[in-house]
């Protein structure tokens, strides 16, 4: 059997295999509200055989949200919907994780597919928006001329109240049956914010050395672990680097990666970037060797993500011990059954991964000569 299709061990989690779905919002949410479109988009990629899918990005304050359309876990009745997403994964074999978020400078921006904030007032009404004043580290705006709000900084009960909110989602997300959690510490958003130099200029305990940049990350993280149960695995997204000169460096992440395993996570999911003025030239596999060196670095499992979904490719950088999970966002979306088709690519004709209603998927194949049948 292949690496990719092995069943891997997390914390006390076991997964079916070593595929991943990565987070994606889409901005679909009514007041943090999962719907029924979070529950189809969600619910194929398990009827499609990945191991693990997590739930876009969900904020753990209102004001924490990237739009008005983002998933929110602040308060008790937004549970439920995200009960019946866990619930349907479970069904079909596929483990459930979260991401838990809170955007920062990064917040109160248009829902992406419009032209700015362009809603008239009856759309407005319909789809429950809202605009605020986002927070961050310091009071400086993520990018001039491109829908970003110029933000408030945090003090220190500001800090305060976003450590209890992470604690508190975890709390709600236990809950609701999610198998793991993931603190978002990555792409620019607040988390991130006060990791990176790039944004982070406070004076005090929050700010300036690499250690003190790291306090928030660590705090949230020591409070969710203390809610999170014990046989449950906690993950951490990062963004290795900033792509930047004056930015987040990966010996950095090296450096925070230890710390985070330290503090009970269980793996890191690698990726990068978020800032205005990063450097990047996304090709395929262009962030798996960030995923190695935060392995080898740092001794704590990683997912590799970014443009990944060539089935030999993924599965060489498993047995080549660059990662040892594969993530897919836009190639989940491009075809949320990958994982079944991978499986048959690496030669293994084992259907298993179908659910038993796609069966006649196997009789074509068989009558089609295809995937490892011999013609007849």
């Amino acid at each position: 059997m292949s690496q990719l299709f092995s069943p891997a061990i997390l914390g006390g989690l076991t997964l079916r295999n070593r595929t991943v779905v990565a987070p994606m919002c889409q901005y679909s949410a009514q007041d943090g509200f999962a719907n029924d479109w979070h529950l189809v988009h969600l619910g194929r990629f398990g009827i499609g055989g990945f191991g693990l899918v997590i739930v876009e990005a969900t904020a753990v304050v209102p004001e924490g949200r990237i739009s008005y359309g983002d998933l929110g876990l602040w308060k008790d009745e937004q549970i439920a919907p995200l009960t019946r997403i866990v619930d349907f994964l479970h069904s079909q074999g596929a483990a459930a994780g979260i991401q838990l978020a809170h955007a920062g400078r990064k917040a109160s921006t248009p829902v992406p597919w419009r032209n700015g904030f362009d809603e008239t007032d009856a759309e407005k009404a319909a789809l429950h928006f809202e605009s605020w004043t986002p927070v961050a580290p310091s009071a400086e705006i993520h990018a001039e001329g491109k829908n970003f709000t110029r933000p408030e900084a945090l003090d220190k009960a500001g800090i305060r109240n976003v450590i209890d909110a992470f604690a508190a989602a975890a709390i709600r997300a236990n809950q609701a049956g999610f198998d793991t959690v993931e603190i978002h510490a990555a792409h620019g958003y607040l988390l991130n914010q006060f990791l990176s130099p790039l944004a982070n200029k406070r004076t005090d305990e929050y700010g300036g050395s690499r250690a003190n940049r790291m306090r928030l990350a660590l705090e949230v993280t020591e409070a969710v672990r203390a809610v999170w149960p014990a046989d449950k695995p906690l993950l951490a997204r990062l963004s290795v680097t900033d792509w930047h000169p004056d930015g987040w460096q990966v010996e950095d992440s090296v450096a925070l990666a230890r710390e985070l395993k330290a503090r009970g996570v269980d793996a890191v999911d690698c990726s990068s970037g978020g800032f205005d003025g990063a450097r990047i030239r996304p090709e395929a596999g262009y962030q798996v060797h960030l995923a190695q060196a935060v392995r080898d670095g740092a001794d704590i499992p990683t997912m590799a993500v970014g443009l990944l979904g060539d089935a030999a490719s993924d599965e060489a950088v498993l047995a080549n011990g660059q990662a040892d999970f594969i993530a897919l966002a836009r190639g989940a979306l491009d075809d949320p059954n990958w994982p079944v088709h991978a499986r048959h690519e690496l030669g293994e004709r084992n259907y298993d991964l179908w659910p038993k209603q796609t069966n006649r998927v196997s009789e074509r194949d068989r009558s089609l000569g295809r995937r490892g049948f011999a013609a007849s």
